[in-house]
């Protein structure tokens, strides 16, 4: 127990402050990405809702995941920004929890989502016939609420961990969003144990999900191989090339923040930055730009509103 505390009401977000001198160059660089993130994000979801060539599981999937990402980032760059041009960083304790809840779940409903895409591209590749009938559109609703639902369990069970107590001064958060790991450090109570738990539980999780996609593609792998024609087997595997290289990039920059040591002050800050910014801005571009049904969903749409205005 820490004695002679006051306990905490409010939390300052230190961020970017210990960058002074970039927090300007900051601002208008992750305004930009922010703004293209969300474009992104809203256009893949109006394409999954407009064109009924996209309504099939795999672009329901997709629409899930962009409207999640867009959630996510919701929780976080809005105030990131505000923060990078304000004097006033601060954030109430229970504001503070209902970020961390939210980022936390959003984060694993993310990763769950990524694993179902994971499940559905196996079940198209390696069990065809019987594709039809199990990935129904109830079946891929059922999917979708089942990931929210387990993003948001854990999100929730380590979050009333962490604010289960009193949290002492100084009321200092060395980064840019109530992160778990910099709030625990402000706990009255013994923070080891909680942090040790919590970890635990965020990279259970992430590998659970993570090793879970490797399986599928290894059967995918293997199925592809199969198929006698060089044309056929690079035809089929286009299906899964920017799903696997989303999470690649998802989850390597997620095991930065979950899997490394503590380090310096301003140093977590900036791991973050891929993790919570960078990721979700590549996402939508990748599934564009590198998916053929995307860029000739986005070809029809644009012919027939340019055809609507003449």
């Amino acid at each position: 127990m820490r004695i002679n505390q006051t306990f905490l009401e409010e939390f300052i977000l230190v961020g970017f402050s210990v960058y002074s001198e970039w927090q300007i160059v900051f601002f208008v660089f992750f305004f930009f990405l922010y703004l293209f993130t969300l474009t992104g994000n809203l256009a893949i979801m109006a394409l999954t809702w407009m064109d009924h060539a996209l309504h099939t599981p795999m672009y329901l999937f997709l629409g899930a995941l962009s409207f999640s990402e867009t959630c996510y980032t919701l929780t976080i760059i809005p105030k990131m920004l505000v923060d990078l041009l304000a004097k006033d960083r601060s954030i109430s304790v229970p504001g503070c929890g209902l970020q961390m809840c939210f980022f936390l779940g959003l984060g694993g409903t993310n990763c769950i989502i990524l694993t179902v895409m994971g499940l559905d591209r196996f079940l198209a590749i390696c069990n065809p016939l019987h594709y039809p009938t199990l990935m129904t559109n109830k079946a891929c609703g059922q999917l979708v609420a089942l990931a929210w639902i387990g993003g948001f369990f854990v999100s929730f069970t380590e979050t009333t961990l962490i604010f289960w107590g009193s949290f002492c001064g100084p009321n200092l958060i060395k980064h840019f969003f109530c992160h778990m790991r910099a709030v625990i450090k402000l706990s009255c109570l013994n923070s080891n144990i909680t942090e040790v738990i919590v970890t635990v539980i965020s990279v259970s999780g992430l590998l659970g999900t993570f090793l879970f996609i490797i399986l599928t593609y290894v059967f995918i792998l293997s199925t592809v191989l199969k198929i006698p024609s060089a044309e056929g087997r690079k035809k089929t595997f286009s299906t899964c090339a920017s799903h696997l290289t989303v999470v690649i990039i998802h989850f390597g920059f997620a095991s930065i923040v979950y899997l490394k040591p503590e380090t310096q002050e301003g140093d977590d800050t900036l791991m973050a930055v891929p993790y919570t910014v960078v990721t979700p801005f590549l996402s939508p571009i990748i599934f564009t730009l590198r998916n053929k049904d995307m860029k000739n969903s986005l070809k029809r749409v644009l012919g027939k509103k340019v055809a609507l205005t003449k």
